[in-house]
């Protein structure tokens, strides 16, 4: 492990810099320091923060060493996501095309490419941010997070790793390694929509759905919406409604009708809490829309 003490022009105060070589020795590390530590893997967020004065870790955990945390494999249940993956990566990966489309459409509209190519997975969902396309999409697919820590390992849903803006559950000394999808099964399609002044922008307001339907009905279902609450949200009560039930037109109506009375949305720089509210309810009739149409062709 390389350790050095750092005070340049570019970063305006000094810190030490840690560069760990396996998942044990980074636990050790964020145990010993604590809040005093900030982890390094893409960097996009974190750096420009640290320029700002915004954020002013005494210590940097660079885990970009850690071969482990990086990379897309095949699993028995669909696909694995190291932490440390570059969005860039995510996108270009066939497997992901294949099996996990909506994430595939999410990711591609995030940031520039230049940025793509930096961020990584794991780093953008810390970041605990509301609009976050990718938690969107993961939310969708139902992803696991696999967590690290001093009393070894530990998965949750991603619908219970969000507490709050830049808040997650991660405890001291602990730290996320990667995300254990599923598959999409047969009968089943997904989307993601998103709203921006560009698609390149922070949302507005997005979406992913999932549906699974088997003779016409709707077996299991997932609704998952950003910048329209303190975290990324599933609706489950839209969910709910829609199982069980014939797809019709007037049902994806209902359902949408539901998110737009469940979601809390503020008034902020990019839009107001009623126009979030007015279009979540059309960005749900149309996401859930596209996702019947390709259930239908994935038989």
């Amino acid at each position: 492990m390389n350790i050095n003490k750092v005070d340049t022009h570019i970063i305006p105060f000094e810190f030490e810099y840690h560069s760990p070589e396996s998942l044990e020795e980074t636990v050790k590390l964020l145990e010993k320091y604590g809040s005093e530590a900030s982890i390094l893997a893409g960097g996009t967020d974190l750096l420009v923060n640290m320029k700002k004065r915004i954020t002013e870790p005494k210590h940097l955990v660079n885990i970009k060493k850690i071969a482990e945390l990086n990379g897309i494999v095949e699993t028995p249940e669909g696909v694995r996501i190291g932490a440390t993956t570059k969005l860039r990566s995510i996108e270009k990966s066939e497997m992901v095309r294949e099996r996990l489309p909506v994430l595939y459409e999410a990711v591609r509209l995030m940031g520039s490419i230049q940025v793509r190519n930096m961020a990584t997975i794991g780093g953008n969902l810390c970041n605990a941010s509301p609009a976050a396309d990718s938690a969107i999409a993961l939310l969708a697919l139902d992803a696991k997070t696999d967590i690290i820590g001093q009393s070894g390992l530990r998965s949750i849903f991603l619908s219970e790793f969000f507490l709050g803006p830049g808040k997650t559950v991660l405890r001291r000394g602990e730290f996320l390694t990667g995300l254990s999808i599923s598959s999409l099964p047969e009968g089943s399609g997904s989307s993601f929509l998103k709203v921006g002044r560009t698609s390149m922008d922070i949302a507005t307001i997005n979406i992913a759905t999932f549906l699974r339907l088997r003779k016409g009905v709707v077996e299991n279902c997932r609704i998952a919406l950003g910048a329209v609450a303190p975290i990324p949200l599933r609706i489950f009560r839209a969910e709910d409604y829609l199982k069980g039930k014939a797809i019709s037109k007037d049902a994806v109506e209902e359902a949408a009708q539901i998110v737009s009375e469940d979601i809390k949305p503020i008034t902020d720089l990019r839009a107001t809490a009623e126009y979030r509210r007015d279009v979540s309810k059309a960005l749900t009739r149309d996401a859930l829309t596209i996702s019947w149409e390709r259930a239908k062709g994935r038989r």
